[in-house]
């Protein structure tokens, strides 16, 4: 189980860094979108900060990801990113749902294997 989630965590780590160094820094020129996936697009864009903010917390998870630092943090921080990610390609763009899945269920075993350290976080009242 824990070579399985170093891969994973790792294999998460990488598509993260990937995705916002691409987008942050603009590599990759944007493809011709059409209908709802460019009109979602536009919206994302028309409110300047939601994109890069997105990107920087996937840069910032991605390093926790593949150094080892931080990754319960990491996991939590990085979920709510992961199901958005599942939900657009479920929904709009599902030639991408592969990688989705693979994200959604590599961060819910994350969540499962590091469910020791959210322990206190759930008591109802702090130690």
């Amino acid at each position: 189980m824990k070579i399985t989630v170093k891969i994973i965590r790792i294999l998460m780590g990488l598509i993260f860094l990937f995705s916002s160094i691409v987008v942050l820094f603009n590599l990759v020129p944007q493809p011709d979108l059409a209908g709802e996936v460019k009109l979602f697009n536009e919206g994302m864009e028309v409110s300047v900060y939601m994109i890069p903010m997105i990107k920087i917390i996937e840069l910032i998870c991605a390093i926790a990801f593949i150094t080892g630092f931080f990754v319960p943090l990491a996991t939590v921080v990085i979920f709510p990113v992961v199901v958005n990610i599942f939900l657009y390609h479920s929904f709009l763009a599902p030639e991408g749902l592969a990688v989705a899945i693979f994200l959604l269920l590599g961060n819910i075993l994350l969540a499962y294997y590091y469910r020791q350290h959210y322990i206190p976080m759930l008591l109802s009242k702090p130690l």
